[in-house]
């Protein structure tokens, strides 16, 4: 049965990118319709917003998208497209695998593992006020519910992909009720997996322990701030943002999308590297049972990296978009 998917072109690289992901999944034997839509600053004056409630319709009628970069002002214009998506659609589980390749220059090895960020509230929930002109305040919020969602969720998918170990990272030593909220719902929720270690980490201590030896983790699941933080941070472990494919799951639905930004200082200039976009349309086709496809796909990833031959500027290669995907796609 074919399988019709929202596109979501972005901006900036977005558009060359998604072209690249399209692309490979449509080579890849996979029974996928799209359907296409622009986003992000190319529809700003139209619309009046970079995410037109059209593209949230169709998501919602589709129940999976795949989405490329778009363009968040820092400190002022419109509301980050990522929180508008997730806020909308409850997409409770941001989940982003980090993981080294052979041919991409990285100072570690063997680096496997996969970060769980509950995706609806803490600081992200948007609330904020300024108390007077000197002062503003942010208000973090942090659920039972939310966290269960997010703490089960990751030890079902340690489950069921044969992982060992789930870490919960927190700051409960000092926000002992919004962050110890959190904790005490993990480790409640971890006592229905005995098959599964469980431990607890502060976030300061995992920023460092993850830079020592991140081969020693395998499942992490925290809150909003921290896993945004440490998600980037593990992608630098591996070679970049370049390389880490991203997950938005709820109930309902699922957005599929690249961890890094738009990148505007390159868009339009062949240089973009599509890796990212084209291993989060590997975790949508397993997502939606295509899992052949997919297999295939990441293999064929997997092997261009390693022989290096067509590698992007970012990964200290010369190859362009075009070539790198091209490649992709001969060894499908």
């Amino acid at each position: 049965m074919t399988r019709k998917v929202t596109l979501i072109k972005g901006d900036g690289i977005g558009p060359e990118v998604c072209e690249a992901a399209k692309k490979v999944v449509d080579k890849s034997g996979a029974s996928i319709e799209w359907e296409e839509f622009d986003a992000g600053t190319s529809v700003l004056e139209k619309y009046g917003t970079p995410i037109p409630e059209h593209i949230i319709e169709s998501i919602k009628k589709n129940k999976v998208a795949l989405k490329a970069p778009v363009t968040t002002p820092v400190g002022k214009g419109f509301r980050s497209v990522n929180v508008t998506l997730r806020k909308s659609l409850n997409l409770y589980a941001n989940i982003r695998p980090i993981k080294t390749y052979a041919g991409v220059k990285s100072r570690y090895e063997n680096v496997d593992l996969v970060i769980f960020r509950e995706n609806t509230e803490d600081l992200y929930a948007g609330i904020e006020h300024m108390i007077n002109d000197e002062i503003a305040e942010s208000v973090k919020i942090i659920s039972r519910k939310a966290s269960m969602n997010i703490v089960k969720a990751a030890f079902d998918y340690a489950v069921k992909n044969g992982r060992k170990k789930v870490t919960a990272v927190h700051k409960a030593n000092i926000m002992k009720l919004s962050d110890g909220l959190f904790l005490r719902t993990a480790e409640e929720v971890a006592k229905d997996y005995k098959d599964i270690e469980f431990e607890s980490v502060i976030v300061d201590a995992m920023s460092m322990k993850l830079v020592l030896n991140p081969e020693d983790y395998d499942v992490l699941v925290m809150p909003n701030l921290y896993g945004d933080i440490l998600s980037d941070m593990a992608s630098g472990l591996i070679g970049g943002l370049g390389l880490v494919p991203g997950a938005n799951i709820g109930k309902d639905a699922a957005v599929f999308e690249a961890a890094h930004g738009s990148a505007p200082d390159i868009a339009g200039q062949n240089k973009a590297n599509p890796t990212a976009i084209i291993l989060s349309a590997v975790m949508m086709l397993k997502y939606l049972g295509e899992d052949a496809a997919a297999d295939k796909i990441e293999k064929a990833v997997e092997n261009v990296l390693k022989e290096g031959k067509y590698l992007t500027c970012d990964l200290g290669g010369n190859a362009t978009t075009d070539k790198f995907t091209e490649a992709i796609i001969s060894k499908l």
